[in-house]
């Protein structure tokens, strides 16, 4: 098979980062993450993926991230009764497809020429949908039919938004969406400003421009926000199967508040 190029320009190429750590789990000895899709897209591009200089730790805490929040949309679905799922910044996630969804509806979104990109690959069905849209264009809700309750994932978006439009966003889900859990992965500050000299972030010319450090302030942005999880990458229990190596340096991490703080995952009901 004919390997397909593809051309991703600033943060749309960030896409290839964490589709790139899916895809090399399978080749791991205990993988944090089963991900069959991600693997197939990888042996169906054309793309040099050594120019995104990834690091070995961003590949595992990658894998963490998607498993944790593979964890929450299950869960949520199972204790609903005809959920919707909203995955913003989907880039090439196979989460429909990698979870028990059946019962969910569900809609991944991203930038139009990503979605392009991405039909390439996967398939529309009745109770799945892909939508091509900015996140912060206002009009993916417009091409939601059904309204009500829902199950949203930001997965390595946030940071690439202002808190503005992070703000924007939360009212636009609460206003069109009321009564939803929302999960994504936050950077804390200190970690948001150094971010942007890592390898892959400079590779792509992308830009990190938001970070948290007191989770309990996005309840201040609406009365009705309120945090339900707030989840460290040294808490996985993926972390005793890693080399010894990295097993030391998550241990390690977490001892200290700041470096646990520096990357996780949050959620909230609102």
């Amino acid at each position: 098979m004919q390997k397909e190029k593809i051309f991703l320009e600033n943060e749309m190429e960030t896409l290839l980062v964490p589709l790139f750590s899916k895809a090399h789990e399978m080749s791991n000895r205990f993988p944090i993450i089963i991900d069959k899709k991600a693997e197939e897209i990888l042996g169906r591009i054309e793309y040099n993926f050594a120019d995104l200089k990834i690091p070995r730790q961003t590949l595992i805490t990658l894998a963490m991230r998607a498993k944790q929040l593979d964890y929450y949309a299950n869960e949520y679905i199972k204790n609903h009764d005809n959920p919707i799922v909203i995955h913003l910044g989907c880039g090439f996630d196979s989460r429909y497809f990698r979870i028990d969804s059946k019962n969910a509806i569900w809609y991944d979104i991203d930038f139009p020429d990503v979605i392009e990109l991405r039909k390439h690959f996967y398939n529309e069905n009745n109770n799945y949908h892909m939508i091509g849209s900015s996140v912060t264009d206002k009009s993916w809700v417009e091409k939601i039919s059904k309204k009500g309750p829902a199950c949203v994932i930001a997965e390595g978006l946030f940071m690439y938004l202002d808190e503005k439009e992070i703000k924007e966003l939360f009212g636009l889900i609460k206003v069109n969406f009321n009564d939803s859990d929302i999960f994504f992965d936050a950077y804390g500050k200190l970690t948001a400003k150094g971010a942007n000299s890592h390898p892959s972030i400079k590779k792509t010319g992308a830009r990190i421009k938001w970070g948290i450090d007191n989770p309990l302030e996005i309840e201040k942005w609406n009365d009705n926000n309120k945090m339900i999880c707030e989840w460290y990458f040294t808490d996985s229990d993926d972390i005793a199967n890693l080399r010894r190596r990295d097993r030391v340096l998550f241990r390690i991490m977490g001892m200290f508040k700041a470096a646990k703080q520096a990357h996780r995952i949050l959620g909230y009901h609102i």
